[in-house]
């Protein structure tokens, strides 16, 4: 089953609904625990991200592929940085390019994006899956510029500008993906296919990486794991491909679908 959270045309409220066959009815109770799918329609006036992230814990030079177009090193342990909740952004909302602390360099990145349905520690990789409810898709869009040589050796400040973590526009349960690690990924740029792999060439793969985070660390339901992205970055070609204003970007994955956002200049 798939699951949408959206506005509501009649009385402007926050909801849920599956999405099924083309039909979206109404979801009652709470996604993390007790709910049940009612026989009423949904009136969907907007469609918003999947949840409200409580954390977003994100994953770098996690595709084998990825780390060898930057001549990087195979990391030892998963290198792990976060977004701030302001980066949140709902399907087919904009992406804003930073004018204030402008950046000329931000970038986009296909990225399977994990969320813990349970609360959970010190899991093991055999049970890991056990506390997922789902999938989505999402950019881990970037400002390559903050993220490596303004933002103090941090990725955060190049990472978390507001709107640089479009999510949705579903999630897709956990029984309907048997393997995390085998799903299609692309990112499609004004129709050009830019990133087009699978998710079984992460180095750290979903259960790895559940088991690192909840490492002595509680991860509460709703929390958000971002779980890296595969080569054919922007910044990484030649010549550079980067995000400007008047740009589409869609990321597609497997058993999820499409999340696509335009690109606009932030208005000073």
């Amino acid at each position: 089953m798939r699951l949408m959270r959206f506005l509501d045309n009649k009385d402007k409220k926050i909801k849920y609904c599956t999405v099924e066959n083309g039909s979206n009815f109404l979801i009652d109770g709470d996604i993390y625990s007790n709910y049940k799918v009612t026989k009423e329609k949904a009136n969907i006036s907007k469609i918003l991200s999947p949840i409200n992230p409580k954390s977003i814990l994100c994953i770098g030079l996690n595709y084998k592929k990825h780390a060898a177009e930057g001549n990087d090193k195979i990391p030892e342990y998963p290198i792990v940085f976060m977004k701030l909740a302001n980066s949140v952004q709902n399907p087919e909302d904009p992406i804003i390019i930073p004018k204030h602390l402008e950046s000329e360099s931000v970038d986009y990145e296909c990225e399977l994006a994990v969320i813990i349905g349970k609360q959970c520690k010190n899991v093991t990789k055999s049970n890991a899956l056990d506390y997922v409810l789902g999938y989505t898709c999402s950019n881990d869009v970037s400002a390559r510029d903050w993220q490596l040589f303004k933002g103090g050796s941090q990725w955060c400040r190049g990472k978390t500008f507001d709107t640089f973590c479009p999510l949705g526009p579903v999630i897709t349960l956990k029984d309907e993906i048997d393997d995390p690690n085998s799903l299609n990924i692309k990112t499609i740029l004004n129709g050009k296919t830019m990133q087009d792999w699978n998710t079984a060439d992460m180095i750290f793969d979903v259960p790895t990486l559940i088991e690192f985070l909840s490492g002595s660390t509680t991860l509460e339901p709703g929390t958000i794991i971002l779980t890296g992205t595969p080569h054919g970055i922007g910044f990484a070609r030649d010549p550079k491909i980067l995000l400007k204003k008047g740009d589409t970007v869609t990321i597609e994955i497997e058993k999820i679908g499409k999340l696509t956002n335009p690109v606009i200049d932030e208005i000073l």
